[in-house]
């Protein structure tokens, strides 16, 4: 059953992969692109890719960027997606509870074409219902351009996650819940534990192996993400914001041309994402946490 699923994956994962040479080189498709004519005809010049992206003023800024908005969104997408999953698992009418899930879960299968534009008139300052709340409250005098200035850029990717996939990510963690030993639950009760107590001493150290697990794999693509959430909601007002390695990468490679260079940051990344990975997964191990390998 599993051989489709190994021969899909190595002519589509593993065979293009010989495309990586174009990173070592100076790639122009007149010269052929077959396995041969890169091979042959195309023009080596060794890690001179690799030095022009490091070098140049797009580094810095497209790093920070990605490295940011990612943190933001593995620190709240986490936190939240926990916090929703606890408040769930203690919920006791059932109905209630899985009309909760369903709605929760939606947005996660909403298209980010879609999600976007939803996201953009939530704020816009024209009747966005942000700005309205924030009027209604006397927080604010005048309607914020949240679309428009910079420093909001960041958060507003990081809260537009946790709105899209909390609800998703929940799901994760209320299966492990399951693994829980109910004895515990009721050894606790019998003990007089009230629930915030059986919540911090048994709910979430049930947890930590699962959270551990999916924070090294997270951590693992901290910089490979980045790219369709923000060429969507991103506008000239916010772009150098908005610029991630993904982005450069896309605009570098597909509308410049720029095929060696867009290779060669891509193969950046993903050694990068690599070396996170094993970090990661070596820290865990040192603090005798779960881990990948």
């Amino acid at each position: 059953m599993s051989f489709p699923l190994i021969v899909h994956l190595f002519i589509f994962a593993y065979l293009p992969m010989w495309g990586i040479l174009m990173a070592f080189q100076n790639f122009k498709i007149a010269r052929g692109f077959g396995l041969s004519e890169v091979l042959l005809r195309q023009e080596w010049v060794g890690f001179d890719n690799f030095i022009e992206y490091i070098g140049g003023n797009a580094f810095g800024r497209t790093l920070i960027n990605t490295l940011a908005m990612s943190a933001i969104s593995l620190v709240l997408g986490s936190f939240f997606a926990v916090f929703f999953a606890v408040l769930l698992n203690e919920t006791r009418g059932s109905l209630y509870k899985k009309t909760v899930q369903t709605v929760s879960y939606l947005p996660h299968f909403v298209s980010w074409v879609v999600a976007a534009n939803i996201v953009i008139g939530v704020l816009s300052p024209d009747g966005g219902i942000v700005n309205e709340i924030l009027l209604k409250l006397g927080i604010i005098e005048q309607p914020l351009l949240f679309m428009g200035e910079e420093k909001y850029f960041w958060w507003i990717i990081g809260w537009s996650n946790v709105w899209k996939g909390m609800g998703w990510g929940a799901i994760i963690y209320l299966a492990a819940m399951t693994s829980i030993d109910p004895q515990l639950y009721e050894a606790a009760d019998m003990d007089g534990a009230k629930r915030l107590r059986r919540i911090w001493h048994i709910t979430l150290p049930g947890l930590r192996s699962t959270f551990v697990l999916l924070l090294i794999l997270n951590i693992g693509s901290l910089i490979a993400g980045g790219f369709e959430q923000q060429y969507l909601l991103r506008n000239p007002l916010v772009s150098r914001a908005a610029e991630t390695i993904a982005i450069h990468t896309f605009q570098q490679g597909l509308v410049e041309g720029e095929y060696s260079y867009a290779t060669a940051v891509g193969l950046f990344v993903s050694l990068v994402n690599f070396l996170l990975l094993v970090g990661a997964n070596r820290i865990a191990k040192l603090l005798d946490q779960e881990t990948l390998f």
